[in-house]
């Protein structure tokens, strides 16, 4: 058996040296019985290196006792909480009917005499429920006694503001386009079909429309223009009744009849100059639009 080492970096590359030749469990010179080999080895130096050829007695290792698992008792109860009772918050009015409502329009539409009237009459109905979440009333703008009148859909953000129809971008878009004809806002009257602002500038409902029906009709007829003009296809479809779409009507002349105009008016949609924002390809047929416009007033004797 060759001598021990007392170096011990020798010992470290021997058993280096042993791992990188792939020993991996250590290997004594005489078998032993782990089963009957003591747990405790003997302390004393003077211990011979090698175990005797007679195992010591196994010793038990008795664990200590655990300690007993105590349960923590649950809290008692808690007394129950009164019930909050909720208060009952405070109802809004309930909007009228549809029915109810147009009839209410109706009634304060045609008793207007004037726009002032007209104005009054609409500062008083509450048939429509736009006017909680509007602004202002957006009612009119330009020459009242103007020849030529134009109806759009509904206000927008800018004009909820300043309680003026057409005075945003696709406002100042129609301007630029009727000023190459000769036209401006002292030459023309311009108006909605509704005139609170719907939230986020959708589109009108049918319950929308029809409650504000009356009041633009009514308008019209105090206005009695030469010619009508509607804007964008919610306008068409509400005054003319024309359900192709506004890309097969515009351009076309149709009679605008109420009773309580005295003869029909000629009317031409025209595309919305928001929809020509959106789509600049079409600004060429709104031109041809405007074009038709310039002559009907030249056949009707309007400078």
């Amino acid at each position: 058996m060759p001598a021990t080492p007392k170096d011990l970096n020798t010992l470290a590359r021997m058993l280096s040296f042993q791992v990188s030749a792939g020993a991996d469990e250590a290997i004594e010179e005489r078998p032993l019985d782990r089963y009957k080999a003591s747990l405790a080895f003997p302390a004393a130096k003077s211990a011979p290196a090698q175990l005797s050829e007679a195992p010591a007695p196994v010793q038990t290792v008795t664990p200590p006792l655990a300690a007993p698992i105590v349960r923590p008792t649950s809290p008692p109860p808690a007394a129950p909480r009164p019930i909050a009772r909720p208060v009952a918050p405070v109802a809004a009015p309930a909007p009228l009917p549809k029915s109810a409502a147009v009839a209410s329009a109706r009634e304060l539409a045609g008793a207007a005499k004037s726009l002032d009237e007209l104005v009054e009459a609409l500062a008083a109905f509450d048939g429509c429920a736009l006017k909680k979440t509007a602004t202002n009333l957006v009612f009119g703008d330009g020459n009242p006694n103007a020849r030529v009148m134009f109806v759009g859909e509904a206000p927008g953000a800018d004009e909820d503001r300043a309680g003026k129809p057409f005075v945003g971008l696709s406002g100042q878009l129609l301007d630029r386009m009727l000023g190459m004809i000769g036209l401006d806002r002292t030459r023309f009257y311009i108006t909605n079909i509704i005139y609170w602002r719907p939230p986020g500038n959708r589109t009108p409902t049918s319950d929308e429309v029809a409650a504000c029906q009356p009041f633009i009709a009514r308008h019209i007829e105090l206005v009695a223009p030469a010619i009508l003009i509607t804007v964008g296809s919610p306008s068409t479809e509400a005054l003319l009744r024309r359900g192709e779409g506004i890309g097969r009507s515009r351009g076309r002349w149709f009679d605008y009849q109420t009773p309580g105009l005295p003869a029909p008016i000629p009317a031409m949609p025209i595309y919305h100059p928001a929809f020509l924002l959106r789509s600049p390809g079409q600004k060429r047929a709104a031109w041809r639009d405007l074009l038709t416009l310039e002559q009907k007033l030249g056949q009707l004797g309007i400078s």
